[in-house]
């Protein structure tokens, strides 16, 4: 074999890993992959940006962008991506979890269950759809319940892989609480999985991240039974 051809087959292999990896949902870090000027650029300036390259996406697939169907959807994918589904990466977009004193002295398990999950795998970016079930034991504060669901909103709408999300919105309410008294539990559908590559529509993928007591097998029992219960 010639020099070329044995470096065009590493390459070929490395890349092939790196499809295999994609498949398989490796997650870096618990942190969002961002650049250090990833908000330099203002929101007007990233959908004019998107819209651009979008229409020059649909361009090469052969769309008719002079069809009335079409000719505005560029625009419309800009600014989905930038003021809706992907509003989770500014930190300016973050809930503010503003903590009420415990006057009640409630120190038994509070879950919200079945909240809504609607992210994007940052592999294939196609949906990520399922439920949340959080729960926390308070101890000298409590969060108001809509507060719950703005944290799994926010760290949803991104780019995501569901044990990174999971992960993420544990240690939100962890510092918004100020416990570790927290147990959060997701799962989810993949479109990545359901309609591409195995094409597979009957499995889903279940998430879950427990500290404090909820590392305790009594308490993750108490939590699974609540939100297991049929309404």
């Amino acid at each position: 074999m010639r020099q070329n051809e044995t470096l065009w087959n590493i390459m070929d292999n490395h890349d092939l890993e790196n499809q295999e990896a994609m498949d398989d949902h490796v997650m870096g870090s618990l942190e969002t992959p961002m650049r250090a000027d990833a908000f330099d650029l203002s929101d007007d300036e990233k959908i004019t940006i998107i819209e651009g390259h979008f229409r020059e996406i649909m361009h090469t697939l052969g769309l008719d962008l002079k069809d009335d169907s079409l000719k505005g959807t560029p625009h419309r994918v800009a600014k989905m991506f930038v003021k809706e589904i992907f509003s989770g990466l500014h930190p300016d977009n973050k809930p503010h979890a503003r903590r009420f004193e415990n006057k009640y002295k409630y120190n038994k398990m509070l879950v919200e269950r079945d909240i809504t999950v609607y992210s994007s795998c940052e592999h294939h970016f196609v949906p990520i759809i399922g439920k949340a079930h959080v729960a926390y034991i308070p101890n000298e504060h409590v969060i108001g319940l809509s507060k719950l669901n703005r944290i799994v909103q926010y760290y949803a709408r991104r780019p995501q892989v569901q044990e990174r999300m999971t992960m993420q919105i544990a240690n939100e309410m962890k510092q918004a609480l100020q416990t570790e008294n927290v147990a959060v539990l997701i799962e989810a559908d993949h479109l990545c999985v359901m309609s591409r590559g195995v094409n597979d529509v009957s499995s889903s993928t279940i998430t879950a991240e427990y500290s404090g007591l909820f590392e305790q097998e009594s308490y993750r029992a108490e939590f699974l039974g609540h939100i297991r219960t049929k309404r």
